[in-house]
C-alpha cells in the first residue's frame, strides 16, 4: 500500500460560494465512505482555512485518482498531493556512507 498526505481546499470555480456550501454533503458523504473503507486513514480540518489534510492508504495512484475525482465536489476543490515514505525505509548508515557529490568548484 502506499500513503498519501493529500491537502484539499475549496476552489469554488463555476459556482457561488452558497451553492457549494449547499452541495457540501454531498462531498462529507463520499469523505465518510472513503474514511469507513480505510482508504482515508486519517482526516483532520485545517483551522482557519477551508480545507483539511488526509491520509490515504491506497494501492496505487489510480486508486488514489479515483478516491480524489469520485468526490462530487472535485471540480470544486484543489488537491496538493504528497507521496509518503516509512521512516524505516531510509538506512541512516547507508546514507551517511554514501560518497557525497563532487563539487562543481
Amino acid at each position: 500500500m502506499a500513503l498519501f498526505a493529500v491537502i484539499t481546499k475549496q476552489n469554488p470555480v463555476g459556482i457561488s460560494a452558497d451553492e457549494f456550501r449547499h452541495r457540501l454533503p454531498e462531498g462529507f458523504t463520499h469523505h465518510v465512505d472513503l474514511v469507513s473503507r480505510g482508504v482515508i486513514k486519517h482526516s483532520w480540518i485545517i483551522a482557519g482555512q477551508s480545507g483539511g489534510l488526509n491520509i490515504y492508504d491506497v494501492a496505487s495512484h489510480e486508486e488514489l485518482t479515483d478516491a480524489l475525482y469520485g468526490n462530487p465536489l472535485s471540480s470544486h476543490l484543489e488537491f496538493d498531493v504528497y507521496p509518503l515514505s516509512d521512516p524505516g525505509g531510509f538506512d541512516v548508515e547507508e546514507f551517511a556512507t554514501r560518497d557525497a557529490e563532487p563539487s562543481a568548484n
